[in-house]
C-alpha cells in the first residue's frame, strides 16, 4: 500500500515566498482531507522555526498553519517539518498540541545522529515520527542506508531518502531506495524535486523498489521547480497499478480550483531549476540565488555551479551572499 504524503503547504511555501495564510492553508486542507491523502504537511518551507532572517519571514505562525490544518480536516492527518537546529523540541511539543499527529525530522543525508533527541520525544509522546535524510545525492546509496540506520534505531518509523536538489533520475532513486529497504525493518518513503523533469518518474521507480510513502505537492508547488505533482502521481500510480487509495479526480479538482488560483507564477522546470539539479544545490536555494545574482550583477548560473561545486547544503544560505559577492568583486 503507498501512501501519499501532501507537501504544498509546506516545500509549497518556498514556491510563495512564505506567503500563504491560515485562511489558504485552511482551504487547501480542507480540499485535500476526503482525497486519500495520509498527511498533509505544515510548516514554514524550512519547518517549524524557519521564519527568520535567513530563511524568510512567513506571513503567520507555524502553530497558526497547524491549527488552521487541524480544523479543516477530518480524515488526513496534520504533519510538520523539524530542522533540528532550526526547530526545536518545545516547538514541536506546542504543534502536538495544536494538534499535530506527525513530525519529519530532517537532517542532511550525512549528519542522522543530530536527529536522535527529536525522534525519540516524538514517539515517546504519541506521534508518528519520519526521518528524512536531506541531499540524499550526495552520498553511495550504502552510505545512506547507514544513516537511516541510525534513524530507525531511534524510533522511526519510515525513513525518506530525500532528493532536495532533483539531482537524481530514477536509476539513483532506484538504488537509494533498494538500500534503505534491505537495511531497514521499517518503511522507507522518496521525496522527490522535479528540477531535471524526473520527479514523478523518480517516485514510480522508488515504488517499483519498495517505497511505500511517497510525497507530492499540489501542482507541483515546492523549492526549485517543485515536488512530484501530487495529482500527476496518484494518476500514475493508479495507472502503473499500484495500491493507492487517492481519488485522482477530487486532487486534479483541488489542484486546478484551489490551488492554482493562489500561484504568484506558474510551477515550472526552468532554467534556474534544471541548475539545480545539473549543479546538485539544495532546491530552496533558486530564489535566494536569482535575487543575490540580481544584486551583485552576476550570472545566475555561474552562481549556482560555483555553489555546486562547493558542495553547500541547506543551512548555508549565507553562502550564496559571499559568493555572488565573491564574484561580483573579481568581475
Amino acid at each position: 500500500m503507498i501512501n501519499l504524503v501532501d507537501t504544498s503547504l509546506r516545500d509549497g511555501m518556498h514556491s510563495v515566498s512564505h506567503g500563504f495564510t491560515p485562511e489558504q492553508i485552511g482551504t487547501v486542507a480542507a480540499a485535500l482531507d476526503p482525497t486519500g491523502i495520509r498527511f498533509i504537511e505544515v510548516t514554514h518551507g524550512d519547518g517549524l522555526g524557519g521564519s527568520s532572517f535567513q530563511y524568510g519571514f512567513a506571513a503567520a505562525k507555524d502553530l497558526e498553519y497547524v491549527e488552521a490544518a487541524v480544523a479543516a480536516t477530518a480524515k488526513a492527518e496534520i504533519a510538520v517539518l523539524l530542522l533540528p537546529g532550526i526547530g526545536t523540541i518545545h516547538m514541536l511539543a506546542e504543534a502536538r498540541e495544536r494538534g499535530a499527529a506527525a513530525v519529519r525530522v530532517a537532517t542532511h543525508c550525512t549528519e542522522a545522529d543530530i536527529s536522535a533527541q527529536h525522534i525519540s520525544w516524538a514517539r515517546e509522546n504519541d506521534m508518528f515520527a519520519i526521518g528524512f535524510l536531506m541531499m540524499s545525492h550526495m552520498i553511495e546509496p550504502a552510505k545512506l542506508a547507514e544513516q537511516a540506520q541510525l534513524m530507525e534505531s531511534y524510533g522511526a518509523q519510515v525513513v525518506y531518502a530525500v532528493d532536495s536538489a532533483g539531482a537524481l533520475v530514477p536509476t539513483g532513486a532506484r538504488e537509494r531506495v533498494e538500500a534503505l529497504r534491505d537495511a531497514l525493518g521499517v518503511d522507507v518513503g522518496f521525496h522527490a524535486h522535479n528540477n531535471l523533469g524526473c520527479a514523478v518518474g523518480n517516485s514510480l521507480a522508488a515504488a517499483e523498489a519498495g517505497a511505500t510513502w511517497l510525497d507530492g505537492s499540489l501542482r507541483g508547488l515546492g523549492a526549485g521547480s517543485g515536488n512530484a505533482q501530487t495529482e500527476v502521481l496518484a494518476a500514475a500510480l493508479s495507472k502503473a497499478g499500484a495500491d493507492v487509495d487517492a481519488d485522482v479526480f477530487a486532487l486534479l479538482d483541488a489542484a486546478e480550483e484551489v490551488v492554482a488560483p493562489l500561484l504568484p507564477r506558474p510551477q515550472i522546470v526552468d532554467r534556474g531549476s534544471v541548475l539545480l539539479g545539473y549543479s546538485g544545490v539544495y532546491s530552496s536555494f533558486l530564489l535566494h540565488t536569482e535575487r543575490a545574482a540580481e544584486k551583485y550583477g552576476v550570472d545566475a548560473r555561474e552562481l549556482l555551479m560555483e555553489l555546486g561545486r562547493r558542495g553547500v547544503v541547506g543551512g548555508q544560505e549565507d553562502m550564496i551572499i559571499e559568493v555572488a559577492a565573491s564574484r561580483a568583486g573579481g568581475a
